[in-house]
C-alpha cells in the first residue's frame, strides 16, 4: 500500500483565518496540519494524502518583502518533507497570486518537488509564472472552490506520480506557451477546411494554436517645459468624498469619478476616504494626500515649476477590474483629459 501523500499548503491571512487587510502584514509562519482553506484540501485528498502543515503569510508582507518571504516560507516547509506544495488558490487577488507563483517556482527549484497553484486569468501572477508553474484556471471569486481544489489536487497527484499531464484544456491549467507535436489522421488543409465549414454552420471551433495578442502602446513624448504644462492628478486608489456620492465600486470598478480640487490646497481625512478593498486604507483615510499629493503639486504650482494643476481630480478603483472595463475607463479618462487641455498626468496607485 502506498504511503499517504505529504502536502504543505500556502495561504494568505484571509484564507488562513487570521483576518482581512488588518492582518495583511503578518509575517510568514507555519501551523501543523490543515488550516482554513487547507481543510478543503484535506477533504479532497481523503485517505490518499495528508496536509501536514499550512504556511500563512500576509499579502502586504509578501508584497513588500517578496524574496525574503519566499526564503522564509521555503525553510518553514523543509522539516515537513512534503511531496507536494499547493499554493492558494489566489483567484483574482494580485498580491496573493504573485506570491503563490513565486513560491511555486521556488519550491520546484529548491525543494525539487511539484507545486500547483490556481488563479483567475487576469491575476498578474498568471502572466509572470504560467510558463514555469502549473496554474489551474479559476473564476474571480471562490464561488466554485471545491471544484478548483479538486483540479489542483488531481494535477498535483499526477505530477508527484510522474503521470502524463494532459493538455491545458483537459486539465484546466493555463498553457505554458510551448507547442507539442501530435499525430493526426487528417492533413492540415483538411483540418483547416473542417474548421471553416464549422464556422459557417455556427458551430464552436477550437484553433490548434492560440496566438497571444498584446496592445502596443507608443510612449508619449516628454513634456518639454513643465513651467508651461497643465498637470492632472489621477488615482486608482479609490479616493472618494465622504459618503461616496457617485457610488464608485470598491472593487471591479466600471467607472471613474471626478473630484473638484479647484479651490483646495489639501485633502483632509473625514472629508475623503479610500473606497478600495485591495489594500489597508487606514493611512489614506487618515491623510488622503498619502495617496494624492495635492499639497506638493500646489507648492510646485506656486513656485512656477508647473503652469497649473488641473482643477479636476479623477479617481477609480484598481482592484479586480476586468481588462474590458479598464480599457473603457482608460479611454473615457483620456478623452476627458484631452478636453481639459492636460499636458501630463501623475497617476498614483496603491
Amino acid at each position: 500500500m502506498l504511503k499517504p501523500l505529504r502536502v504543505v499548503q500556502y495561504v494568505n491571512q484571509f484564507f488562513g483565518q487570521l483576518g482581512g487587510e488588518e492582518k495583511a502584514f503578518v509575517e510568514p509562519h507555519v501551523k501543523e496540519g490543515p488550516v482554513g482553506l487547507g481543510l478543503a484540501t484535506q477533504k479532497e485528498l481523503g485517505d490518499g494524502g495528508q496536509v501536514v502543515a499550512t504556511v500563512i503569510c500576509g499579502d502586504n508582507y509578501v508584497g513588500e518583502h517578496l524574496e525574503e518571504a519566499i526564503d522564509i516560507m521555503i525553510e518553514l516547509m523543509r522539516p515537513y518533507k512534503p511531496d507536494l506544495v499547493i499554493a492558494g488558490p489566489a483567484f483574482n487577488a494580485g498580491r496573493y497570486g504573485m506570491a503563490a507563483g513565486a513560491l511555486c517556482q521556488a519550491v520546484q527549484e529548491r525543494l525539487g518537488i511539484p507545486a500547483v497553484t490556481g488563479m483567475y486569468n487576469e491575476n498578474p501572477g498568471v502572466g509572470l509564472y504560467r510558463e514555469k508553474v502549473y496554474i489551474i484556471e479559476t473564476g474571480s471569486t471562490s464561488k466554485n472552490l471545491p471544484e478548483i481544489i479538486h483540479r489542483m489536487a488531481k494535477l498535483g497527484i499526477k505530477l508527484v506520480n510522474k503521470e502524463r499531464v494532459g493538455k491545458p484544456r483537459e486539465e484546466g491549467y493555463f498553457s505554458h506557451g510551448f507547442l507539442v507535436n501530435e499525430l493526426s489522421d487528417k492533413k492540415a488543409p483538411e483540418r483547416a477546411v473542417d474548421m471553416l465549414l464549422a464556422q459557417f454552420r455556427g458551430e464552436p471551433i477550437e484553433p490548434e494554436l492560440k496566438l497571444a495578442t498584446f496592445d502596443q502602446v507608443k510612449p508619449a513624448p516628454a513634456v518639454k517645459k513643465l513651467n508651461e504644462a497643465n498637470i492632472a492628478l489621477v488615482t486608482d486608489g479609490g479616493l472618494v468624498p465622504q459618503g461616496n456620492p457617485d457610488k464608485l465600486e470598491w472593487m471591479a470598478a466600471t467607472k471613474y469619478v471626478t473630484i473638484d480640487i479647484s479651490e483646495r490646497d489639501h485633502l483632509k481625512g473625514g472629508e475623503f476616504y479610500a473606497n478600495h478593498t485591495g489594500y489597508d486604507t487606514s493611512e489614506v483615510n487618515d491623510d488622503p494626500m498619502r495617496l494624492v499629493p495635492l499639497d506638493v503639486l500646489r507648492e510646485l504650482e506656486a513656485r512656477g515649476v508647473v503652469r497649473k494643476l488641473n482643477p479636476t481630480l479623477y479617481s477609480t478603483t484598481g482592484v479586480a477590474t476586468t481588462i474590458e472595463y479598464s480599457q473603457k475607463i482608460g479611454s473615457a479618462l483620456a478623452e476627458r483629459l484631452k478636453a481639459d487641455g492636460v499636458d501630463a498626468v501623475i497617476l498614483t496607485s496603491t
